[in-house]
């Protein structure tokens, strides 16, 4: 693998140790979602693992390692998302409703959207693959991080990774 193609444009192109989808027939059938952390490159960084109630993200031998997550721990609790300061960690629920999506994402700008509104989804690159409605907005740490829950066409699950109000 060419590690200098996947990142001359800062966007992830392919699956690599850091970047993991979780297993296919456990992605379908978890109640809640499964954490997908998209952090492929090795940088001083463990809020991910340290956020973790349950231990799903396990611990880094070295501080620089790739995140590795263990998918039977994982409830899909969002506190990761909250913590990861590259905006690297979202959750995906593909049980959430028929042909749909709850996707947990890490939100940073205002104005915040409001529950019920209808939002763009945007891909790695910022480009929009589809509309989304936001069903929810949490703050799990209670320090002005927020998380904002959007449902969008369950076929979207591996493009949908930021929203625009």
């Amino acid at each position: 693998m060419n590690v200098t193609a996947v990142f001359e444009n800062g966007v992830l192109t392919e699956e690599r140790p850091g970047a993991v989808r979780p297993p296919e027939e456990l992605w379908k059938t978890r109640k809640g979602g499964l954490v997908v952390v998209e952090c492929p490159q090795r940088i001083p960084c463990n809020p991910c693992h340290t956020s973790c109630p349950t231990g799903a993200i396990s611990s880094f031998a070295d501080i620089n390692d790739v995140p590795s997550i263990d998918y039977e721990k994982c409830t899909g609790c969002a506190l990761c998302v909250a913590k990861c300061p590259g905006l690297a960690c979202f959750v995906a629920d593909l049980t959430y409703a028929p042909g749909a999506v709850l996707m947990k994402l890490p939100y940073e700008m205002l104005p915040l959207p409001e529950k019920g509104q209808t939002v763009k989804c945007l891909g790695r690159t910022g480009e929009v693959v589809c509309e989304g409605r936001v069903e929810n907005i949490t703050e799990p740490h209670r320090d002005r991080t927020m998380v904002v829950h959007v449902t969008a066409p369950a076929d979207k699950v591996n493009d949908v990774r930021a929203i625009r109000v």
